[in-house]
């Protein structure tokens, strides 16, 4: 088992990075709340991590907070949530807000989350309610300094396309993607603009 990852961070493309280690290029799937936080591409950073073994496939997750990483292996528990469930849920509101939902019986919230529907909402707030993991307050994400790297060479930085693909891939349908960047400043990063778009949803 893969539990944590310490090295540069050579590209971001959510919900997809991948971080450099002795020379070998991890790539993971993080929440956009995971990569707002990240130092920029060529700085050093140290993640959680979750490996999913499949059939098919080795997967692996990274987190900037350990009880983040703690939230999405009790997601993954919960009948029919799977990790790109979970990783939705994660990007559309961080554990704090996770767990107010939760404790208030607040489905509604939950079911503005893509993929979340009123039964599976439901579900959430009754199995969640007795397995939330107690986290201990401290900072997960542990910057240091890093060597320069550049960015992938070859491709056009295009950030608000990179955003609507990212939302694309947590199970937004691509003209409700489109209507969530809406107004969303384009001057924004890439991360940026997403976690605001999420923002929006939940709002509204």
């Amino acid at each position: 088992m893969i539990g944590r990852l310490r090295g540069t961070l050579l590209d971001k493309q959510p919900p997809w990075l991948v971080v450099d280690v002795a020379g070998v290029g991890y790539e993971l799937e993080a929440s956009m709340t995971t990569l707002v936080a990240l130092p920029g591409v060529g700085e050093g950073v140290s993640l959680y991590t979750h490996l999913v073994v499949r059939d098919d496939a080795h997967l692996l997750y990274g987190f900037a907070r350990e009880q983040e990483r703690a939230l999405f292996r009790a997601l993954i528990r919960v009948n029919g949530i799977g990790p790109k469930l979970a990783l939705a849920i994660l990007s559309g509101m961080d554990e704090e807000a996770f767990m107010r939902c939760v404790m208030d019986d607040d489905a509604k919230a939950l079911t503005r989350l893509p993929g979340v529907g009123k039964k599976t909402a439901e579900r959430l707030i009754i199995e969640m309610r007795d397995r939330f993991p107690h986290w201990e307050r401290h900072d997960g994400l542990a910057l240091s300094p890093g060597g320069s790297l550049p960015a992938a060479e070859g491709r056009q930085e295009d950030p608000l396309a990179d955003a609507e693909a990212a939302l694309v891939s947590l199970g937004y349908k691509p003209a409700e993607a489109a209507k969530m960047l809406s107004g969303v400043e384009t001057e924004l990063s890439t991360e940026a603009m997403i976690k605001a778009a999420l923002t929006r949803r939940l709002a509204g």
